[in-house]
């Protein structure tokens, strides 16, 4: 599996999804070092940059080790969207990506995220001004829609390819299933079906088996993995793993979740500092240990560390369950 973003090549097709509060540099690069084929960072307010906002170019930190790797932005003005796309075109990241899928409400209630979805005629024309307006390859990023009793994935893709997207990628469930149930793969299909361009397939895809029956059933040209990667960088390399063999591999073991979970928290100290990572790295090691022994014990005890030491004697206690 293998396609091009434009004049950007994807070798393999396994991709990182945005996640706020998850996709930042750190560990955007774990993910590629464990088999991501591209990465997406967190969504970046358009309006954030334009009233320059500290957090928001914190956002924008990418590393050369990354490529190819998306840059995702979200608002609905085209002309600060295009003005914002040509600003940011100088940073090291290769696509830039329109979110039009978030569905948190004080995102949608302004008119952005998974609100376009109701809406073809402005994506039209912020994919169109973002496109005239940098010479990097435009992407979307979509869901099914905003209502669940309705469909406009394939009318939103339209509008994005006819105004010079480069690709799709759809997540098949409407904004008011958030998560829920399970994703509408046919959605995906059609989509693919109807352009002429890449589409990517998102939405829960858990294992090698799963991507396997989602290439197979939308025919889609890559596979996007978000939440099913938190806890565990190493499903894109299992993925991989399992397309080869046929087999699933065997579970990570104690001692390699442990060294993951100490180099995940040493690079987040390195870019963010000891204060901020160690309270990013709580929800982190809930997700790493999930499943393990005594790992709700472990999630409670996640909560009350403020620095690395304190960090560093958790995690070794996991080491000591046998």
């Amino acid at each position: 599996m293998g396609f091009d973003i434009g004049n950007v090549h994807i070798d393999g097709g396994l991709i990182l999804g945005p996640m706020a509060g998850v996709c930042d540099m750190p560990y955007r690069m774990i993910c590629r070092e464990c088999g991501a084929d591209m990465v997406y960072s967190e969504m970046v307010s358009a309006k954030g940059i334009l009233y320059n906002n500290k957090n928001t170019y914190d956002l924008l930190r990418f590393d050369e080790r990354e490529h190819p790797c998306a840059l995702q932005l979200f608002g609905s003005d085209p002309d600060i969207m295009a003005e914002m796309a040509a600003k940011t075109e100088g940073l090291p990241f290769d696509v830039l990506d329109i979110n039009m899928g978030c569905p948190v409400p004080k995102i949608v209630n302004n008119h952005e995220g998974s609100a376009l979805m109701q809406d073809p005629g402005l994506v039209g024309k912020i994919v169109g001004k973002i496109s005239r307006a940098i010479k990097k390859p435009v992407t979307v990023k979509i869901r099914k829609s905003l209502k669940s009793t309705e469909n406009t994935a394939v009318e939103v893709a339209l509008a994005a390819q006819e105004n010079g997207a480069a690709a799709v990628a759809v997540h098949p469930r409407s904004r008011e299933e958030y998560y829920s149930g399970h994703s509408h793969w046919e959605v995906i299909a059609e989509v693919k079906k109807a352009l002429k361009i890449p589409v990517i397939g998102s939405g829960d895809v858990k294992c090698g088996a799963d991507a396997k029956r989602m290439k197979e059933e939308t025919g889609c040209d890559g596979i996007m993995i978000a939440r099913a990667a938190r806890g565990n960088p190493w499903i894109f390399s299992d993925i991989k793993y399992y397309l080869e063999t046929g087999r699933e591999p065997e579970k990570r073991s104690q001692e390699e979740i442990v060294r993951m979970i100490l180099k995940h928290a040493g690079m987040l100290c390195d870019f963010k500092g000891e204060y901020i990572a160690i309270r990013e790295m709580r929800k982190h090691i809930a997700w790493y240990t999930a499943g393990l022994k005594n790992s709700a014990k472990l999630r409670a005890d996640a909560c009350g560390i403020e620095t690395m030491e304190e960090l560093k004697r958790l995690v070794n206690m996991i080491e000591q369950v046998r």
